[in-house]
């Protein structure tokens, strides 16, 4: 899953929601020494979901349909794909409007500016000036968002090329997701219960 998907799973807590956010751009153990123990658990929960994700059969599918011409990028672009789904979906999911959600999802990661990794520090302007989590529910904005990541991949990944993709495939993609994000959310939900801060 994608930023907005982490941000979401967080249960509106503000240190998880920061950890979730960042958890790709974090290596290493002592997490707790590094980040304080609200921050280590979004962190902890962020591979949890990763891992969730990447084992699920329905997430399989999606990918298998991409492998042929994007190879092991097919997971980044299903990743952008489902944050993409949640964007447009979003009344379904919460009540609280996706702009007002983005706003605070914004400013809860700012407000942490202390802890963030150099390159979420550098990343973090250019998402809230492009407001990437509400324009991830315009087909547009993720073609911005998947060219930017494939300019910044070290080979080829034609990632730029893969809203072709989406198009021709919307409604597979979009059944695919709406299977999978109840059993996800599922999980999360249990996982933060399992793991009280």
């Amino acid at each position: 899953m994608n930023f907005l998907a982490h941000l979401f799973l967080s249960g509106n807590e503000p240190d998880v929601m920061v950890g979730n956010f960042i958890g790709d751009f974090v290596r290493g153990r002592n997490l707790v020494e590094q980040f304080g123990p609200g921050i280590a658990r979004g962190i902890e929960l962020h591979w949890e979901i990763d891992r969730f994700t990447d084992r699920h059969p329905t997430v399989k599918e999606s990918k298998s349909r991409l492998w042929p011409k994007y190879r092991h990028y097919s997971s980044v672009i299903v990743d952008v794909y489902y944050d993409h789904f949640l964007a447009s979906l979003w009344k379904n999911f919460s009540e609280e409007p996706l702009e007002a959600f983005a706003s605070g999802a914004y400013q809860v990661v700012a407000d942490r500016d202390d802890i963030l990794p150099e390159r979420v520090k550098h990343m973090l302007p250019y998402m809230m000036h492009g407001n990437w989590l509400l324009n991830y529910a315009r087909v547009e904005g993720i073609h911005r968002a998947l060219s930017g990541m494939s300019r910044r991949t070290t080979f080829e990944s034609k990632m730029e090329e893969s809203v072709v993709d989406l198009k021709a495939h919307y409604s597979e993609f979009e059944s695919e997701f709406k299977s999978f994000i109840p059993e996800l959310q599922a999980f999360a939900k249990g996982w933060l219960h399992q793991k009280p801060s």
